[in-house]
């Protein structure tokens, strides 16, 4: 019986050594586990924890289980100081982009998209046509000199002004029918600090006129000359490019302003090998500043 007794002793304790399952693995080994490590070392503190050894034990209990669940708070804005000023500053930047979205949807439903206009005609004379539908605040005229029409657009003062506009449809003016469309664009508004400041340089602006589609070949001597030839005196004059474009820009100032109307029939004109764009300026030929460090 005892050599039996053994025997079973024996057998309980080998199976006792067999590995429990994952079912049987229980919170309490989980306690038995972490009971074992060294809650000191060095990787259970944050870099930023003040390295004193006397104050060491009081930081491990404040980072203990019970302690941390007992003084958990939420985030305050005074440990971050620039979140309320995120915030505020990303609601504002969201304010402002609705109101220009807004504002350029008010812009877009008082326009109108003019084409088939010809070569001849001025965006006074385009301004005037459409000034019996309502008060015009502004009027662009574009196009490739080397299309014999060109488009535009036209912005009213209200959106009553735009849809009466719509009638216009086909009206003689020069030699071809206009056609007027509701416009998808708003028209790109000038840098106001490019417009005239003064009662002089609104006198400016209406003897001074704006030439596109200049010959990159084409000196600043060989414009002055072209438009003194058959307009008269030029006063000033503003040649302007780059390496992106293959064209160059000009702000021609006359003497008088009989002049620049006169230079408005030289659109279509041969300069150098391009035929060239003229329009009344809005703005002026100021004269350069020339700061005292430069020679």
């Amino acid at each position: 019986m005892a050599a039996v007794a053994e025997i079973s002793a024996d057998a309980t304790n080998t199976m006792d050594l067999k590995p429990k399952p994952e079912s049987e693995f229980s919170v309490q080994n989980l306690v038995d586990m972490f009971t074992k490590l060294n809650p000191l070392a060095k990787e259970f503190f944050p870099s930023s924890y003040p390295q004193n050894h006397d104050n060491l034990y009081q930081g491990f209990n404040q980072f203990s289980p019970t302690n941390f669940l007992a003084n958990a708070k939420p985030l305050a804005n005074d440990n971050y100081p620039n979140r309320r000023k995120r915030n505020s500053f990303s609601q504002g930047r969201r304010s402002n982009g609705r109101s220009l979205k807004a504002q350029r949807e008010d812009s877009v439903r008082r326009t109108v998209y003019v084409s088939d206009i010809d070569q001849q005609v001025t965006e006074e004379r385009l301004a005037a046509l459409f000034s019996n539908c309502g008060q015009v605040i502004d009027c662009r005229i574009c196009g490739d000199p080397h299309s014999v029409l060109r488009f535009a657009f036209v912005e009213f003062s209200d959106e009553y002004g735009a849809r009466t506009a719509l009638n216009l449809g086909g009206t003689m003016l020069g030699f071809y029918p206009v056609r007027v469309l509701p416009s998808k664009t708003a028209i790109l508004p000038v840098n106001p600090t490019f417009l005239p400041q003064s009662v002089d340089e609104r006198e400016m602006c209406a003897r001074t006129v704006y030439c596109t589609n200049i010959d990159k070949k084409v000196s600043q001597a060989e414009v002055k000359n072209f438009f003194e030839s058959i307009c008269g005196e030029v006063t000033r004059l503003r040649l302007l490019g780059d390496q992106v474009h293959s064209t160059r820009i000009a702000f021609v100032e006359f003497a008088i302003a009989e002049s620049a109307i006169l230079a408005l029939n030289c659109s279509g004109m041969l300069l150098g090998a391009q035929p060239i764009r003229v329009s009344p300026s809005k703005t002026p030929v100021r004269p350069r500043v020339i700061s005292a460090t430069s020679h």
